[in-house]
């Protein structure tokens, strides 16, 4: 199979993945962004709006997926794409993550909760870009 097919197959899986995840503790990110005090109209309206927001997403997903998939020929035969991701994953995602919620305006109280969600996220959604980009080598 070819690899852009294949990137585009694990850019989607993760991409529902993601709205699992995020819909299974949608009750706590909610709370975190103060979603759960506004009135349902509102919530609705913001709702309605989020399809630019997706689109940037998948984009960005596809990208982490690609590169993943540019470095595998590199591996050495002792490295799996599933340690590859985990090292991309705690060297550069968990940081950036953690340095998007301290200082990006989080109260306190939520940002354990908050990093522990998002890397949890990123951590499954690069496993499942191994997967895909494994079976597919």
């Amino acid at each position: 199979m070819n690899i852009y097919m294949a990137i585009l197959i694990a850019s989607v899986l993760q991409f529902i993945f993601g709205a699992v995840w995020y819909t299974y503790l949608g009750k706590v990110w909610g709370q975190i962004h103060g979603f759960d005090k506004l009135p349902n109209d509102v919530q609705q309206k913001m709702m309605k709006g989020m399809a630019p927001l997706y689109i940037a997403q998948f984009i960005v997903t596809f990208i982490s997926t690609y590169v993943l998939a540019l470095l595998m020929p590199d591996l050495t035969p002792s490295w799996s794409t599933f340690v590859a991701a985990s090292l991309l994953w705690l060297g550069f995602i968990v940081p950036t993550q953690v340095s998007g919620v301290i200082f990006g305006g989080t109260p306190n109280k939520w940002i354990v909760k908050k990093i522990a969600i998002q890397a949890g996220a990123s951590f499954f959604s690069m496993q499942i870009a191994a997967a895909v980009l494994q079976v597919f080598k």
